[in-house]
C-alpha cells in the first residue's frame, strides 16, 4: 500500500508555496450571475468552503473576453465587476490560509453565436466545426455546432494581448497566480492539435508552429505577472470535444519541452487513461501515462488530474509520477477532501443531475466532516 502521509507533504510550485499536495481541479459549475458573468456571493462561499490551509484551489475555466466564452453561465475577469466579484472569493480563501489561481480559457470554437459579441461566428484556428457533439446557446438550450470562423494572423496578437490583460485582472483580484488552459479541447488546444488547425500560415503545419500560439500566451502572461505564478493545463491524447492529432506524443513532447524552458510554477496534466463520464474510477491501461512522459520532457512540477482516489494518489507522488493531484468530482460533493482523505474518512456521493447551473443545491449544501452522516462516494473524482 502506498504511504498516503506523502500527500500531506510540502511542496513548492514556483511561487505557490504548499503545505499539502491534494489540489482543487478547475471545475466548470456555471453559476455566474448574468447578465455579466460576474462571480457572487454564492460562489464565495462555494470556494471558501473548499478552501484549506496551504491548499491549492484551481478555479473553473475563465472567460478572458467576451468573445472566449463558451457557456451561459461561466465567470469572466475581464471587466471592473468581474474583478470584484473575484475579490470576494480570493479574500475568502485567503481566510482560511489556501492558495488560488484562476484559469484562464478562451472556448474557440466550443461556443455559439448568441454568446459572441454581435452574434458573430465562434473563432477557430480553421473553419471545422466540433463533430459528434452538440452544445448550447447563450439560453442553455441544446443546439448543433456551428463551423466557427477561422481567426485572421492580424488577429491573433489580440487573443495573446487579452490572456496578458487578464492575468494583470487576476492579480488586481487577488489570486495567488494563473492557469492558462491549454486543454480540453478548447482555443488553444485547438491550435495545437492537427485535426482542427489546418492552417498553413506561422500558426499551422509544423508542431512548432502550432505550438506558437500557446508560447506566445505563455510569455506574454509571464510578462504580464511572473513566470513562477504561472501554470499551464494539458490534455494530452484527448479526445474531448472532437480533438485529435497525428502524432500526440511528439506533439506533447515538443510542447513539455518548450515550456520547460519558461521557468513556470507547473504544468498541469490531464490523464486520458481515466474514465471521466461514468461512477468508475476504471484506468485505461492501454493509453499513456500522460503526466510521466510529459513531466520527463518539461523537468519541472506537475499536476496530475483524473480519476484519482486516496490510494492511486499517493502511489503517483510515491513513484514521481506527479508532485501533487488535482480532484475533481470528489472535491464538488465533499468540501473537506483533504481532511477526508486525511483520515480515510467516508465520502459524500456527488450528483451528477445538478454540476452545471442552479443555485445552492449540489454546489454549496455537501456537508463536511461532523456536519451530518457522509455516504460512500462513487468511487472517482
Amino acid at each position: 500500500m502506498p504511504d498516503t502521509d506523502l500527500l500531506f507533504t510540502p511542496v513548492a510550485l514556483g511561487a505557490l508555496a504548499l503545505k499539502h499536495r491534494v489540489v482543487m481541479a478547475p471545475l466548470t459549475r456555471l453559476r455566474a450571475t448574468r447578465p455579466g458573468d460576474v462571480p457572487q456571493a454564492l460562489n464565495a462561499e462555494y470556494y471558501g468552503q473548499r478552501a484549506s490551509d496551504g491548499g491549492l484551489i484551481v478555479t473553473e475555466a475563465t472567460d478572458i473576453s467576451e468573445q472566449a466564452r463558451a457557456y451561459p453561465g461561466a465567470p469572466g475577469i475581464y471587466s471592473a465587476a468581474q474583478i470584484a466579484g473575484w475579490r470576494r472569493i480570493t479574500d475568502a480563501v485567503h481566510a482560511k490560509g489556501g492558495v488560488i489561481v484562476v484559469q484562464l480559457w478562451h472556448g474557440g470554437r466550443v461556443s455559439h453565436s448568441s454568446m459572441q459579441p454581435g452574434g458573430a461566428l465562434p473563432v477557430a484556428p480553421s473553419a471545422v466545426p466540433v463533430s459528434g457533439m452538440r452544445h448550447v446557446d447563450t439560453n442553455g438550450q441544446a443546439v448543433d455546432f456551428e463551423t466557427p470562423r477561422a481567426l485572421e494572423l492580424e488577429e491573433i496578437p489580440g487573443i495573446v494581448a487579452s490572456f496578458a490583460q487578464a492575468a494583470r485582472n487576476a492579480r488586481e483580484a487577488g489570486f495567488d497566480g494563473v492557469e492558462i488552459h491549454g486543454a480540453n479541447g478548447y482555443l488553444l488546444d485547438q491550435f495545437l492539435q492537427d485535426g482542427v488547425n489546418h492552417r498553413s500560415d506561422a500558426y499551422g503545419g509544423a508542431i512548432p508552429n502550432r505550438a506558437r500560439l500557446l508560447v506566445e500566451v505563455v510569455d506574454a502572461v509571464a510578462g504580464a505577472w511572473s513566470a513562477d505564478r504561472v501554470g499551464v493545463r494539458l490534455s494530452p491524447w484527448g479526445h474531448f470535444n472532437g480533438m485529435s492529432d497525428s502524432d500526440p506524443g511528439a506533439l506533447f513532447d515538443h510542447v513539455g519541452q518548450v515550456l520547460g524552458q519558461r521557468g513556470l510554477a507547473y504544468l498541469h496534466v490531464v490523464e486520458p487513461r481515466a474514465d471521466q463520464t461514468s461512477d468508475t474510477n476504471a484506468i485505461d491501461g492501454s493509453a499513456p501515462d500522460a503526466a510521466l512522459r510529459v513531466r520527463a520532457a518539461f523537468g519541472g512540477k506537475v499536476i496530475s488530474a483524473g480519476g484519482y482516489v486516496r490510494d492511486t494518489a499517493a502511489a503517483a507522488i510515491a513513484e514521481h509520477r506527479a508532485d501533487a493531484i488535482a480532484f475533481g468530482r470528489l472535491f464538488i460533493a465533499n468540501p473537506d477532501l483533504p481532511e477526508r482523505l486525511r483520515r480515510n474518512a467516508a465520502m459524500n456521493r456527488y450528483d451528477r443531475a445538478s454540476f452545471y447551473g442552479g443555485a445552492a443545491t449540489g454546489y454549496t449544501d455537501y456537508p463536511a466532516l461532523g456536519d451530518a452522516p457522509a455516504q460512500d462516494a462513487a468511487a472517482a473524482d
